[in-house]
């Protein structure tokens, strides 16, 4: 009896065993399952965000602002090239060299293997801007991933690639391009509400690194900081062992590398705050009505997804209030500064697109029509923006370069080429990479000189003086000026009297303005 009933138990026990194994493989199995299918997603995800993005960057042909060249490239020409033009804020100390590095080193390979051509200077460092939003396009969707269903993180990733202005920026040698990428990077690890990719160590860094890049960085990670050190239980810990260790090392990285190329003791941050605050030096490049962000900036920015946004606000306010929060005091903090720019609020777009997705998710029925007539709007803005408005600054310096190639630095006579246009208007050497003379009308700002008029402002209030005054003798006269259309009537005598002749005319823009005119001509002396 007894030996029956042990055999039953032995029997049901290795039934058991059976079933549980059982149980486990097939767990196992799903959870391998899983990994697969989470792989091959991220796989696919990657190379379509590659191939979206060099799109991207392909079809974005036109300037922006004088920054995107100025304190970048032209920068990176000068370091590896050595000739070029630096403007004021590099001999003054207040730009970091850190950027510019980057498309330096990418430089300095090329002329190395003798392949710097002006093609690839002017697209390779592009091309690497793209790469990255790439990767930052992948974490922004597995972010929403895990912090909300595969349905909410597919319209938000939806609603991030339509923007028209992540697609005009995004792929532009710009600071606040670089600080976008990377603040979108630092997202994926900053601890979020149900954030399951969080790490302070790499979210930190990355901020350090969007500071570096652009200290205004600090003002959109302020109040995501001050959240985080609210939210921690051993606060101390977080300040001794992550936010001072970081933020040191940072520093003492970015002014070793700034004191290498400045060859003195330079504190870039430092000399950035006191020229902005004490000599407000900002205000010198325009001033708005402190609202310009609430009325105009912020709406342009992000476009057509206004409504999805301001929907998704009420939707989504408690779980996201922090997103909210930080976009807000990035609006508030710089209304306060009279100098505005569509483009210093673009590294809130990120959190932006969060409230859109969840509010394009909640359509349910409409949402494929919503879709579509969000992908329609945003695709005539970014196509336009991409490759009409303000493409002569460009397509003028195409023209040029090929006054190294036909004529060469060392045949009579020389190219040497004035701008009369608004200074910084074009790139520089960066986009004809030959040696030739060329010069514009500068304007460094009053640092507190009385009686201040810098060049371009003494040029404007009397052009015909000027050139007169500038080229007294025909020998000391340019071969080639380069002017926007509205300029050319004011010193139509000038041209005439010097034999200069029309040779090509450039569209630029369908909405003149100012100084600025809707075509660009250049004039040869013969």
């Amino acid at each position: 009896m007894m030996e029956n009933i042990r055999s039953r138990l032995k029997f049901v026990n290795k039934v058991e065993d059976v079933k549980l194994r059982k149980r486990k493989s097939q767990l196992y199995s799903k959870e391998d399952e899983s990994a697969h299918d989470n792989g091959v997603l991220r796989a696919r995800l990657a190379v379509f965000c590659v191939v979206f993005r060099l799109i991207n960057c392909l079809l974005v042909q036109t300037s922006f602002v004088p920054d995107e060249y100025w304190q970048s490239v032209e920068v990176s020409h000068r370091m590896v090239f050595n000739y070029g033009y630096l403007t004021w804020e590099w001999k003054a100390g207040l730009r970091g060299f850190s950027y510019p590095l980057l498309f330096a080193v990418i430089y300095k390979i090329l002329h190395v293997i003798n392949y710097d051509s002006v093609y690839l200077l002017i697209w390779l460092p592009r091309i690497i801007q793209a790469l990255l939003a790439a990767f930052a396009d992948v974490k922004f969707f597995f972010l929403v991933q895990s912090l909300e269903s595969r349905d909410v993180a597919k319209w938000t990733f939806f609603c991030h690639l339509c923007s028209w202005f992540s697609w005009y920026c995004c792929t532009r040698t710009l600071t606040n391009s670089m600080e976008t990428t990377i603040t979108c990077l630092a997202l994926f690890y900053f601890p979020l509400p149900g954030s399951k990719t969080h790490s302070s160590k790499k979210y930190l860094s990355l901020v350090a690194l969007a500071v570096i890049v652009r200290p205004t960085a600090l003002i959109v990670w302020f109040p995501l900081l001050l959240y985080h050190f609210w939210q921690e239980d051993n606060k101390l810990r977080l300040i001794t062992h992550k936010f001072i260790p970081i933020g040191a090392v940072a520093v003492v990285i970015s002014t070793v590398i700034d004191c290498i190329f400045y060859e003195k003791w330079t504190v870039v941050q430092f000399t950035f705050l006191k020229f902005n605050i004490f000599y407000g030096v900002a205000d010198f490049y325009g001033s708005h009505p402190w609202h310009w962000y609430f009325t105009q900036g912020f709406a342009v920015v992000i476009g057509p997804h206004l409504p999805l946004f301001l929907c998704g606000c009420t939707l989504a306010f408690r779980r996201y209030k922090i997103l909210l929060a930080a976009v807000i005091w990035t609006l508030v903090v710089y209304s306060l500064l009279p100098h505005k720019e569509f483009r210093f609020i673009y590294p809130v777009l990120p959190f932006c697109m969060v409230f859109c997705g969840i509010s394009l998710a909640n359509l349910k029925a409409w949402r494929r029509t919503a879709a579509f007539a969000l992908l329609l709007s945003n695709l005539v803005a970014a196509l336009y923006t991409g490759l009409i408005h303000q493409r002569g600054t460009l397509d003028v310096m195409s023209h040029l370069q090929t006054l190294c190639n036909v004529r060469g630095i060392s045949s009579p006579p020389q190219p040497d080429i004035l701008f009369l246009m608004p200074c910084h208007s074009t790139p520089f050497y960066s986009h004809v990479h030959c040696p030739m003379k060329m010069r514009f009308l500068e304007c460094p700002p009053d640092l507190g000189e009385e009686g201040y008029v810098d060049e371009a402002d003494r040029f404007y209030d009397n052009p015909l003086h000027w050139l007169r005054t500038s080229f007294p003798y025909k020998s000391s006269l340019p071969t080639h000026l380069v002017l926007f259309d509205v300029l050319e009537k004011e010193i139509s005598v000038f041209l005439q009297g010097n034999n200069f002749v029309r040779t090509a005319e450039i569209f630029h823009t369908h909405f003149p303005e100012g100084k600025v005119g809707g075509s660009i001509f250049i004039y040869e002396r013969h």
